[in-house]
């Protein structure tokens, strides 16, 4: 089953015509995705253009690979990049811990199965799946909690360690180490997870990558690997130093151009919102600069530039000059983020969700001040894992489940005005129809005794209408309590389907179903997960 985007509240107008409007959007992007005759255009640019760094790429991802043991897929797909007919199908996501929510994998497995369809289609070039490891963003709040259904149905959110103030700042979170407040963390999940025949080996394989004095990376990338490396997905670690190295000219450039950078990505910006939204706020300079145990925005002031909310300044020769000494402390932000992927990386497709298709809609100019070709952006799978259990309650109370997703509040009460024999809103609806009629002819015969008595009756039916709402409220209540059962069942849809009114694969974690069903569930949900849809998929178990 399928449902489109356009009848799922909260997706944006920008990612909707991208979808299935793309005349709309054009001027903001450079490749239409659905247009496959543009496809084998931006394959022969970039195989062409591509050759600055294909040898240093390959030494870098053999060495982060040092102390793995890589299938011969994944070898086989890292050695294929020193060919320039070898093209990449790229996706990332910050380092969440377990994986984050479940769109990352849905994001992985759209990169994978695109790589293996491009592959087939096209013989003169290969594709290989790679997943960049965001280990430079410094949002640790979005990356230290997960959300799982404990057994009383209710939305469990397991976080580690402390949530950090708004300035406070830990530097990133690739490099950050796991401190003793992990085995809280593994408690508290142990606790919430039911007790299944996979519950002891789950657990005791994810606290194996997951243990204190390991990083977030570290982990994070053991995790993939696990699930993964079977598929011949590359991990690549843009943190490496030999991978700044590459990325120097970059940085030096949006340094000495920025003025142009940011003055052409604000008024594309401004364009955006005079439609649409622009995703990411634009800043003067798009790069972060790691000091004293904390990742700091550069910023231009006068002649100079300084790190925000830091006393430390530099010149532009300063600047450029600790580019080529000690590029490892440099990271792009956001905007600059694809420019750097893909100016290392030889990429065709970029895998994106929502967010990320908006974003690119603000990138696109930079591409030519780098005089780069920008991948195809390509929309990840999107899904909603239908359990068995579920499916019978839906079955059972005829559940829309476009319905379901539009107003879960409303289609509760149509679906409790059906089993009851009567309807509360209909009943106060009619009710209140007959004292406002009622009390206008009163009005009108008052009128005639006396006018200021007759104005009165406006405030007596206001008074009426107000003690009815809280009459209504109370015979809510009763009903609710009649029929406690059926709402609680309802709500265990609403929890699974659409927990914290959002999609489930923005917020449960992939340890809930692997725990329940066995870490198998992934092959099932990559065997299932439709790629060339572009609609939101209910994947049944």
């Amino acid at each position: 089953m399928f449902i489109n985007f356009s009848d799922i509240p909260g997706n944006h107008n920008l990612f909707l015509d991208y979808l299935y409007e793309f005349d709309n959007v054009k001027s903001f992007y450079i490749t239409n995705f659905r247009d496959k005759e543009e496809y084998l255009k931006t394959f022969r640019k970039v195989s062409e253009s591509h050759d600055h760094s294909r040898e240093q790429l390959v030494a870098a991802l053999n060495d982060q690979y040092k102390s793995f043991n890589p299938s011969a897929k994944t070898q086989k797909n890292i050695s294929a990049l020193g060919d320039k007919k070898t093209l990449a199908i790229v996706t990332g996501q910050q380092l969440g811990i377990l994986g984050g929510p479940l769109y990352t994998f849905y994001k992985i497995i759209t990169a994978i199965k695109l790589s293996t369809s491009l592959s087939e289609r096209y013989d003169d070039y290969q594709f290989v799946p790679v997943f960049w490891l965001e280990g430079d963003d410094h949002d640790f709040n979005e990356v230290r909690e997960i959300n799982l259904i404990n057994d009383n149905n209710e939305i469990k959110n397991i976080a580690y360690d402390n949530e950090l103030l708004e300035d406070e700042n830990k530097g990133s979170v690739g490099m950050l180490q796991f401190t003793d407040s992990l085995n809280t963390f593994f408690n508290e999940l142990e606790n919430n997870l039911r007790t299944t025949e996979y519950t002891t080996s789950l657990v005791e394989k994810i606290k194996s990558f997951y243990s204190v004095g390991k990083t977030f990376k570290q982990s994070f990338k053991e995790l993939l690997f696990w699930i993964f490396d079977q598929y011949g997905l590359i991990l690549f670690d843009p943190q490496d130093i030999k991978i700044k190295e590459i990325l120097k000219p970059v940085f030096k450039k949006e340094i000495t151009d920025f003025r142009m950078h940011s003055e052409k990505l604000v008024n594309v910006s401004a364009k955006l919102e005079e439609v649409y939204h622009a995703q990411v706020k634009v800043r003067p300079i798009n790069l972060f600069y790691s000091y004293e145990e904390g990742r700091y925005l550069i910023e231009p002031v006068e002649e100079e530039f300084r790190l925000k909310r830091k006393r430390k300044k530099f010149t532009q020769e300063e600047l450029l000059a600790t580019i080529e000494s000690e590029p490892g402390n440099f990271s792009p932000n956001v905007l600059l983020r694809p420019i750097c992927q893909d100016y290392v990386l030889p990429t065709v497709c970029y895998v994106g969700g929502p967010s990320e298709i908006s974003y690119f809609a603000q990138i696109m100019p930079l591409y030519d001040f780098y005089n780069m070709t920008p991948p195809i952006i390509y929309p990840r799978s999107s899904a909603t894992i239908l359990e068995k259990n579920i499916s019978s309650i839906i079955d059972k109370f005829e559940i829309n489940l476009e319905q379901l997703l539009l107003d879960p509040e409303k289609l509760k009460g149509k679906i409790i005005d059906s089993i009851s024999n009567s309807s509360i809103d209909a009943i106060f609806n009619e009710t209140t129809g007959n004292i406002e009629k009622e009390m206008e002819q009163l009005k009108e015969k008052l009128f005639e005794y006396d006018k200021t008595l007759s104005d009165s009756t406006s405030k007596y039916t206001e008074r009426m209408l107000r003690y009815l709402t809280e009459l209504k409220a109370k015979s809510m209540e009763a009903q609710s309590r009649k029929y406690e059962t059926t709402l609680r069942q309802i709500d265990k849809v609403t929890n699974s389907v659409l927990p914290n009114s959002v999609l489930q694969e923005r917020v449960i974690n992939f340890i809930y179903f692997a725990n329940k069903y066995s870490p198998d569930i992934i092959k099932h949900l990559f065997d299932e997960l439709s790629i060339n849809k572009f609609e939101h998929q209910i994947i049944s178990l």
